[in-house]
C-alpha cells in the first residue's frame, strides 16, 4: 500500500503544518473551513487518535490479506470441481483488471471529496463480489463475483492511503505502511492452513463466505475514523478531468479484459479471440498513457521510474505465485493445504523485509532499496524451478520464496514512501492510484501471460513441469528490468519534486 506528499495535510483549522505534518497541537472539536470532521477528535490525544486509525485499517487490511492467500490456496480445488482449470489464471487477473478500474475510479474520488464514500463503496463491494462468488454453481459464475471484489479492492486500497496522506505526518508514513505490511503475517500463517482444510474437508464455498461477516463487524470500526477526514470541493476543473480519468480507465480495464479473454482462446487459432486481442491491445495503448504521470512508460527519472517499477515487480512476483499451489498440488500431489505453506512462508519474508525498511535508523537511499528488491525477486522467481524436479523435495520451494517476499517488502513499501513523498500537494489520490494502477497492471499482464502461456500448453496434471519453468523464467525477466529501473527512483535534484533519497522513518 502506499503513499505521501511533501504538501500541507488536510486536518482541522490551524491543524496542519508547511511541510506536510499533522501539528500536536490540542485537541480540536470543532470543524475544519471546508466543513470537513478535523483529524484530532475531541476529547483525544493525537497519538490515540493515531493508534484508532491505524488500528482500523490494518484490520480491514488483515480480512482483506486472509481472503487473498486463502482464495489463492484453495483455487486449485475450486477450478477442479467448476471445471476451469485451463481459465485458472482468470480468477485471478480478472479480479486485479477490475482491481484497475476501482483504483482509477478511487483516486479522483478522493481527490475531490476525500476518502469517505471511496472506503464505503469499497467495503461494499468487496464483501457482495465474495457472496457471490461463494455460492457460485459454474467458473463464470465464480469469476464474476471476482470482477465485483476486484472493483471494490482497487476502491479500498486508494482509498486508505490517501488516509494515511491526510492524517499521519510524513515521518510516520514508513512505519504506519510497516503496519500495512504486518497486517499480513497473521493471514499468511492461518489462512494458508485454514483455506486448505476448508477447501478439502468442508466445502471451498467458506473460503469466500466466511469473511463477510467479520468485514461488516471491523466495518463498526473503520467508518467512525475515515469519517474525521475529507478532501477538498471539487472544482470544475478537477469533475473535467475526474471524468476523462474515468473514462480512460474504463477504457483500460475493458481492454485488458479482452486481451486476457482473446489470449485464454487463442489456442486453437480462430478470428475472434485475434480481433479481441488486436482490439485490447489498441485500447489499452490509448488509455494507459492517460492515467500515469508523465514518463512512466520511458521509466523517466523520479516519480515516474517509482511508478514502473511496482508494476514490474508486482508482474513477475504475483505471476509467478499464482501458479505455485498449482505447481505443487498437480505436479507434486501436495494437498492445498501443505502446498499453501509455501505462501504462508514468502509472507513472512515478505515482513521482514518490510520490517527492515522501517527501521529507525535504516538509512539505505530508497532508490537502492527499489534495486535491490528486484535483485531479490528475480533470484526467487527464477530459482522455482527447482520446485517441479523430482530430485528435489517440492519444499525446495519455501527458501526460494522467501527469498522473493523480502524483495517485494523491501521494494513495495519504499514504493510507497517514494510516491507520496513525491507527490504534489492535493495529488496524493491521483498518484496513489497511479501506483496501484501499475500494481494491477503489471500483476494483470504477469498473471494473464502466465495464464495464457498454461492454457495454450496445458495437458494433464502432472504433466505440466515444462509450462511452470517457461512462466517462471520469462517472469524473471520482469524482475530484472525492475531491478534496472529502480535505479532512476531518485529525482534529478531535491527541486525536482522531493528530496533524493528518505529516511527510513
Amino acid at each position: 500500500m502506499s503513499r505521501r506528499s511533501e504538501g500541507a495535510v488536510e486536518s482541522s483549522a490551524n491543524g496542519s503544518v508547511p511541510d506536510g505534518s499533522v501539528s500536536n497541537s490540542s485537541v480540536s472539536n470543532s470543524s475544519a473551513p471546508d466543513g470537513s470532521a478535523p483529524v484530532e477528535q475531541a476529547g483525544k490525544s493525537i497519538e490515540t487518535v493515531y493508534r484508532t486509525v491505524v488500528t482500523a485499517m490494518v484490520a480491514v487490511i488483515s480480512l482483506v490479506a486472509f481472503e487473498a492467500l486463502a482464495v489463492s490456496t484453495a483455487m486449485p480445488v475450486i477450478a477442479r470441481e467448476l471445471n476451469g482449470v485451463r481459465s485458472y489464471g482468470l480468477a485471478f487477473s480478472l479480479f486485479l483488471t477490475m482491481s484497475m478500474l476501482g483504483t482509477v475510479l478511487a483516486g479522483g474520488w478522493c481527490d475531490k471529496q476525500g476518502p469517505r464514500w471511496p472506503v464505503v463503496s469499497g467495503l461494499g463491494l468487496f464483501t457482495l463480489g465474495l457472496v457471490v462468488s461463494g455460492i457460485a454453481n459454474d467458473f463464470n459464475t465464480m469469476l464474476l463475483g471476482r470482477v465485483v471484489s476486484g472493483i471494490g479492492g482497487g476502491f479500498l486500497i486508494v482509498s486508505l492511503y490517501v488516509v494515511v496522506a491526510m492524517v499521519f505526518p510524513k515521518e510516520r508514513q514508513p512505519a504506519v505502511f510497516g503496519w500495512f505490511s504486518a497486517a499480513w503475517v497473521v493471514p499468511s500463517l492461518v489462512g494458508p492452513p485454514v483455506a486448505g482444510w476448508l477447501a478439502e474437508d468442508v466445502s471451498w464455498r467458506w473460503v469466500f463466505l466466511a469473511v463477510p461477516p467479520l468485514l461488516v463487524l471491523v466495518s463498526a470500526l473503520l467508518l467512525p475514523q475515515v469519517w474525521s477526514v475529507a478532501g477538498h470541493e471539487p472544482d470544475g476543473a478537477d469533475r473535467r478531468d475526474g471524468g476523462r480519468r474515468a473514462l480512460a480507465g474504463l477504457g483500460l480495464a475493458v481492454g485488458a479484459a479482452a486481451l486476457q479473454w482473446g489470449a485464454q482462446e487463442i489456442v486453437p487459432p480462430s478470428p475472434l479471440p485475434v480481433l479481441a486481442i488486436v482490439a485490447g491491445l489498441i485500447a489499452v495503448v490509448v488509455c494507459l498513457p492517460r492515467l500515469l504521470p508523465p514518463g512512466t512508460l520511458r521509466a523517466a527519472r523520479g516519480l515516474p521510474s517509482v511508478i514502473a517499477v511496482r508494476g514490474l515487480l508486482a508482474g513477475s512476483f504475483f505471476g509467478a505465485e499464482t501458479f505455485v499451489p498449482l505447481m505443487l498440488v498437480n505436479e507434486r500431489k501436495l494437498t492445498p493445504a501443505v502446498a499453501g505453506i509455501v505462501l504462508t512462508v514468502g509472507s513472512l519474508g515478505w515482513f521482514a523485509g518490510s520490517w527492515l525498511q522501517g527501521r529507525p535508523g535504516f538509512r539505505i537511499p530508497r532508490h537502492r532499496l527499489l534495486s535491490g528488491g528486484g535483485v531479490f525477486v528475480t533470484v526467487g522467481v527464477a530459482l522455482l524451478p527447482l520446485g517441479v524436479l523430482p530430485l528435489l523435495p517440492a519444499f525446495v520451494a519455501m527458501p526460494i520464496w522467501v527469498i522473493a517476499g523480502f524483495g517485494m517488502g523491501l521494494a513495495l513499501s519504499t514504493t510507497s514512501v517514494l510516491t507520496l513523498s513525491l507527490s504534489a500537494p492535493r495529488e496524493e489520490g491521483r498518484n496513489s492510484a497511479s501506483l496501484q494502477l501499475s500494481d494491477a497492471l503489471g500483476s494483470v499482464i504477469g498473471i494473464g501471460g502466465a495464464g495464457a502461456v498454461f492454457a495454450a500448453m496445458h495437458t494433464e496434471p502432472g504433466q505440466d513441469g515444462d509450462v511452470f519453468t517457461l512462466i517462471w523464467l520469462a517472469l524473471a525477466v520482469l524482475g530484472v528490468a525492475a531491478a534496472f529501473v529502480g535505479h532512476r527512483g531518485r529525482p534529478a535534484s531535491a527541486s525536482a519534486g522531493g528530496p533524493v533519497s528518505l529516511p527510513a522513518s
